[in-house]
């Protein structure tokens, strides 16, 4: 049996050929994953190297560290993820990642969120996924590449084959490369989950929404679709509604933070009706108020009974929608995770959740609250549950192994690391 490549002396080495000083929180990192070894054999390992890692001493990767790591992890087999979220990575940082991608033919996740990566740096690992054949899941979050560096990506999509998951959340773009990536998964038949959350979007007219719903029309391959804070009002959820009719393939629609009311919801409900295909839909941030309530309720009571998940948090809904929903819940035993916090409780509502926790239609870790009694009265506390509650951050405690905050995950997985 040959010898395991050892991370941590390859590292120092490297270091040393290329007159690097150790960064000692990746020679840490590597020290663990050669401890690691049975994994490492088996089903691959992913390097976390997160900068806002509490639990150790961090020191933040710069584009230098990276070129060295690089040159360490080009021909390793074993190890299949990276995460370099909340680093000082930069253009010339990605430079060296869109090498690395050209050369490397094993790592499946990759995860830049937060770094200092611009317009250019998108272009160049943009360009270097036309070749790459196996990354899976390219989160690059946070990072302000612009409409241009949109762009770059929207082009990608028409050539790659093999991204499965594609993260472009709060990169400040804008409309002209939004409708560009929607007319690219026109036609792009690998990418079944992509976030599009916080453009930079200074039109009324809703002309994103109605690209996205036409891309919907025609895409069988998309499940997960986030379009948060995307300034939606109740005619682009007619859209959306309008061509998730004709859609048999998209199972968690995020439609959080938006400017959606009653009217918008009733096109949802409507939808709900005839659905056999959506799991989770989250609509936390709106104000969809107790008629939207509802309506829902309605749909989830009498008709619908594939989705398993739903999230009103803070969409000002009384005890009248909240009850509702509550009763929707008797009827569907699908539904299985509701979130409601930040709505307006009085006793009828924390009565009616604490029945279903009580009896066990809701679990405790299926929900955001939780009730406890005070001189015969019952009220609900809040719980750090949700669908995407780790969605920027992981708790200083480490990784979470349950799904409680993250039901999304225990929900509608789209593969490995998705």
């Amino acid at each position: 049996m040959s010898v395991h490549p050892d991370l941590h002396q390859h590292y120092v080495r490297a270091c040393q050929n290329l007159g690097q000083p150790e960064n000692p929180f990746i020679a840490r990192v590597l020290q663990e994953a050669d401890k690691n070894d049975k994994m490492r054999w088996t089903k691959g390992i992913t390097l976390k190297i997160a900068g806002n890692n509490h639990l150790v001493p961090v020191q933040r990767v710069t584009d230098d560290d990276l070129q060295v790591l690089a040159s360490v992890l080009r021909n390793t087999v074993f190890v299949t993820g990276l995460d370099l979220r909340c680093n000082v990575l930069t253009d010339a940082g990605a430079k060296n990642v869109a090498t690395f991608l050209q050369e490397n033919s094993t790592l499946r996740y990759l995860n830049l969120m937060f770094n200092d990566i611009g317009t250019s740096g998108a272009e160049l690992i943009a360009r270097a996924l036309h070749r790459n054949e196996t990354l899976v899941y390219l989160r690059m979050t946070g990072n302000k590449i612009g409409n241009k560096g949109g762009m770059f990506f929207a082009s990608m999509l028409q050539i790659n084959s093999t991204l499965e998951k594609l993260d472009l959340g709060d990169c400040d773009m804008g409309m002209q490369c939004l409708i560009a990536i929607a007319t690219a998964l026109t036609q792009n038949k690998s990418v079944k989950a992509i976030n599009l959350n916080r453009p930079l979007l200074y039109s009324q007219e809703e002309e994103v929404t109605v690209h996205v719903a036409l891309m919907l029309k025609n895409n069988s391959s998309l499940v997960e679709l986030h379009l948060c804070k995307h300034e939606m009002k109740n005619f682009g959820v007619e859209r959306l509604c309008e061509a998730l009719y004709e859609n048999s393939s998209l199972r968690y629609l995020d439609l959080s933070c938006n400017k959606i009311t009653r009217d918008g919801v009733k096109f949802l409900g409507e939808l709900l009706k005839r659905n056999q295909t959506l799991e989770i839909l989250d609509l936390n941030a709106n104000r969809i108020e107790d008629d939207g309530a509802i309506y829902l309720s309605e749909a989830l009571s009498l008709y619908n009974r594939t989705l398993q998940a739903l999230s009103v948090a803070s969409n000002n809904i009384s005890g009248k929608g909240l009850v509702a929903l509550s009763d929707a819940m008797k009827t569907n035993m699908e539904l299985s995770y509701i979130y409601i916090w930040g709505n307006k409780f009085d006793e009828a509502t924390c009565m009616a959740f604490s029945e279903l926790i009580q009896t066990g239609r809701l679990k405790p870790h299926c929900t955001d609250v939780e009730p406890y009694e005070v001189d015969g009265h019952v009220h609900l506390a809040e719980l750090s549950h949700g669908l995407q509650k780790h969605y920027y951050w992981t708790p200083s405690c480490g990784e979470v192994t349950n799904k409680d905050a993250n039901a999304s995950l225990a929900i509608a997985a789209v593969s490995e690391y998705l």
